[in-house]
């Protein structure tokens, strides 16, 4: 299914399965939300940078209940971060595959019966006020279900399904927030918002990943190696969820020329999904060959971490690869318009953002569904080739 069939969904249609799943709770279900939590459910359906963001609270998830006890739901599309980052068990990783509403429905379903069948008493619903993750943390069996609810804000309605209620706050990063949640399955119930603790004091892990030998020799045959290049890589793709994040590719393109004619020893990669490998090859057809390659859709999303491992520089639009590059060595530049770097930017010590700050920016939060009623991206517009070459040229100075 498209993102936007998904999002159409979720605003049409969940809002009523909210409000019935509510007044049912309300008549037939009160339970009782005073008990240890023994197995925990994460609800993180789309966007594989988010997995990243919530590595400390996966970690100290499975420190705290046991790698038996924590489970992860995630559309299918998404799992292979899930099983790079090997913080969870395999087999409890539930996916779900989203190219049909039937198929949808089919591992939904399943889904649920695992749930309920492997005994999760917890559900933390990772989503930002999304129908469907609140629906699917009831639906799951769990009686405790902590996630984000509007309080006395007009944010978007999903009924009465939570009963741990964070209110969502717009000055704490995303990696906090998950970690958060974690914390806040222990809490007392309370029909106040929670935490009452200080963000300050939570302590975020960031993974630090490593590649095996057999995949580092399959990308540096790839790349046809050369210990003397510096190899940066360049990612003009973004999401289908949200095209306004795109860099344009014309701009790549001059970014790859400045830096070809600069420096020497530099090698231009170019990554991204394969229906784009044309246009890349369109774009750069009077770049040095010899300088320039193209790994569009001829990469699996393994080799692309060991891509990342072995390159000097990363630069990309705000999107996953941030995520993925930022747990290697590799410094990486990210272009951020849309969404801002505050809640969002990768986390690590490499990690260098580039953001216009315009007043209108972002115009993608929770706020509005993440429906950005923009068409025209000033914001990433507004970034020029010459500020990007400039941080990438300190960089691999």
């Amino acid at each position: 299914m498209k993102a936007s069939t998904i999002k159409w969904i979720d605003r049409k249609v969940g809002i009523w399965i909210c409000r019935l799943l509510s007044i049912w709770s309300s008549i037939f279900n009160a339970g009782n939300k005073e008990f240890r939590s023994e197995k925990v459910l994460f609800i993180k359906l789309i966007e594989q940078g988010a997995s990243v963001l919530a590595y400390s609270s996966l970690k100290s998830a499975v420190a705290k209940y046991g790698k038996q006890n924590v489970y992860f739901l995630v559309f299918e599309e998404n799992r292979f971060i899930l099983d790079f980052l090997d913080v969870l068990e395999p087999s409890n990783i539930i996916q779900i595959r989203n190219d049909s509403l039937i198929s949808f429905t089919i591992d939904l379903f399943k889904a649920l019966v695992k749930c309920r069948k492997e005994g999760i008493d917890s559900a933390i619903d990772m989503e930002f006020f999304s129908r469907a993750s609140a629906i699917i943390s009831y639906l799951s069996g769990a009686k405790k279900r902590v996630g984000l609810y509007s309080f006395t804000s007009e944010h978007p309605y999903r009924g009465n399904l939570i009963t741990h209620k964070i209110h969502y706050n717009p000055y704490i990063h995303v990696s906090k927030y998950y970690h958060l949640q974690l914390l806040a399955l222990e809490e007392k119930f309370s029909k106040e918002p929670l935490l009452k603790s200080y963000d300050k004091d939570i302590h975020i892990d960031y993974p630090r990943k490593q590649v095996s030998a057999p995949l580092l020799n399959s990308i540096k045959e790839k790349l046809k190696w050369n210990e003397d290049h510096q190899y940066i890589v360049l990612n003009p793709n973004a999401s289908d969820m949200l095209p306004l994040r795109k860099w344009e590719t014309e701009k790549f393109k001059s970014l790859a020329s400045q830096i070809i004619a600069n420096h020497i020893n530099a090698k231009i990669v170019f990554t991204g999904l394969e229906a784009e490998r044309d246009r890349i090859d369109e774009i750069t057809n009077d770049l040095d060959p010899e300088r320039l390659i193209n790994l569009a859709g001829k990469t699996s999303l393994v080799e692309l971490m060991a891509l990342y491992h072995v390159s000097d520089l990363v630069i990309t639009n705000d999107s996953g690869p941030a995520h993925f590059a930022s747990m290697f060595d590799t410094k990486v530049v990210v272009l951020f318009g849309p969404e801002t770097p505050e809640l969002f930017a990768p986390i690590g010590e490499n990690i260098h953002v580039i953001y216009k700050s315009l007043a209108c920016s972002p115009c993608v939060n929770v706020f509005n569904h993440r429906f950005s009623p923009c068409t025209n991206n000033v914001c990433m517009q507004k970034i020029t080739v010459e500020e990007v070459y400039e941080k990438a040229q300190k960089l691999i100075a």
